[in-house]
């Protein structure tokens, strides 16, 4: 019986999504196509950006939003309606976040099948991750991997560890660790600690609220990024070298900066900076950081806190003809994208944490209506209602198969 067999004929549906035989099979393929792979390698929807011209242009705009909107508008339109299938002057790349999300989809099914060879590959994706971890800070931490123009003044070189990435391999390298109940990996734990710790810096700190960094010197101040590093303080709390009194109050002040920048509508600014916007995504991952963190940690009213911001998103971004979830409730620039598969994934990963059935069995099979064609996952669907984005691992086919994952 092959691995691919094993999960099929192993795997039960979760409590809260009943999934048939066909739904199981299908999950697993997907899986199996996109995790179980020595290569990782995978085109990108930033793909334009990355090259010499999207990124001058990119950074053009930045600095000059009037004057650099025609040229900006004009690559987006080539990308997205005549470069999407062709991919010309584009490359594959491997990208951290997608090894850190294969290895817990494989670490999550072991857990179900105890097949050997699921951890092996796992394990396998870790190793990938410590040859490429980001060089020269006092910690373990990675990054996108390619050069980005952020805004004005600000750009990340390839090698710059983010407070937004590196989450994901710690977690990988935790869930690792407890499904095999061993130290193996609980020196890198400590060393991605320690970014957190010693590189990330704090942008807004008092007795009662810190707000932290995105990279590790003092760039911006982005809810998500502190939400995120809540959480990895939170889930390296067990193997600190140091005073757990010490993280342990790092945690409760960045939830409170958290919470003191929630919206009366149960929302959050992606950042508290004037002309920012509200989209799905970002506001899941916040939530679900408040979620995990208060699983470890008790936080100061953190129920509400979820409750209120998980009815927004269940009112502002719903689409219920679809019943898939929308970009944006809040724009502050024009876009080409209807759907995204990125909020749909994790509007699924949320509502499977937060136990929300009702959610989670009715969006599951619209992802799979909506966005998979046969072996192949599309992350866009534009205003025109076409596919685009075939196959793009980091954006979103990796976070859809984490949920999969966790209701096989």
């Amino acid at each position: 019986m092959s691995m691919l067999d094993t999960i099929g004929a192993n795997s039960q549906p979760s409590s809260s999504v009943h999934l048939s035989a066909s739904e199981s099979s299908y999950l697993a393929a997907l899986i199996h196509r996109f995790c179980y792979a020595d290569d990782l390698s995978t085109y990108d929807p930033y793909d334009l950006w990355k090259t010499p011209l999207g990124f001058h242009v990119k950074n053009f705009y930045n600095c000059w939003p009037l004057f650099g909107l025609l040229p900006a508008g004009v690559l987006t339109i080539f990308d997205n309606m005549l470069n999407n299938d062709f991919r010309w002057f584009y490359r594959r790349m491997e990208y951290p976040v997608v090894r850190a999300f294969a290895a817990l989809c494989l670490v999550n099914l072991y857990g179900k099948t105890q097949s050997e060879e699921l951890l092996e590959y796992a394990k396998h994706h870790l190793e990938w991750l410590l040859a490429n971890a980001c060089r020269g800070y006092n910690g373990l931490g990675w990054g996108l991997g390619y050069r980005n123009a952020i805004s004005k003044g600000l750009i990340y070189d390839s090698n710059t560890p983010l407070a937004t990435m590196t989450p994901y391999a710690l977690e990988a390298f935790v869930a690792f660790n407890k499904a095999t109940n061993s130290d193996a990996f609980i020196d890198v734990i400590d060393r991605i600690f320690r970014f957190f710790d010693q590189d990330i810096q704090a942008m807004e700190e008092d007795e009662e609220i810190l707000a932290t960094s995105y990279a590790p010197f003092r760039d911006r101040t982005v809810i998500n990024a502190s939400s995120y590093a809540m959480y990895s303080y939170a889930l390296c709390l067990p193997h600190v070298r140091t005073s757990q009194d010490r993280v342990l109050a790092k945690v409760h002040k960045l939830y409170e900066y958290i919470r003191r920048r929630q919206r009366a509508d149960g929302s959050w600014f992606y950042a508290p900076q004037s002309g920012s916007f509200i989209d799905c995504f970002h506001s899941c991952i916040v939530l679900k950081n408040v979620a995990k963190t208060s699983a470890i940690v008790q936080l100061r009213d953190s129920d509400s806190l979820i409750d209120a911001g998980y009815g927004y998103i269940r009112r502002a971004f719903l689409d219920q003809k679809q019943f898939l979830f929308r970009r944006f409730s809040l724009k502050n620039k024009p876009g080409l994208i209807k759907f995204d598969l990125y909020d749909n994934a994790e509007v699924l990963n949320l509502a499977l944490l937060l136990g929300d059935s009702e959610v989670s069995r009715q969006l599951l099979p619209s992802i799979i209506k909506h966005f998979c064609r046969g072996l192949d996952v599309y992350s866009q669907i534009d205003v025109i209602g076409a596919l685009r984005n075939k196959n793009t691992l980091r954006w979103a086919v990796m976070p859809f198969l984490y949920a999969a994952s966790q209701v096989l």
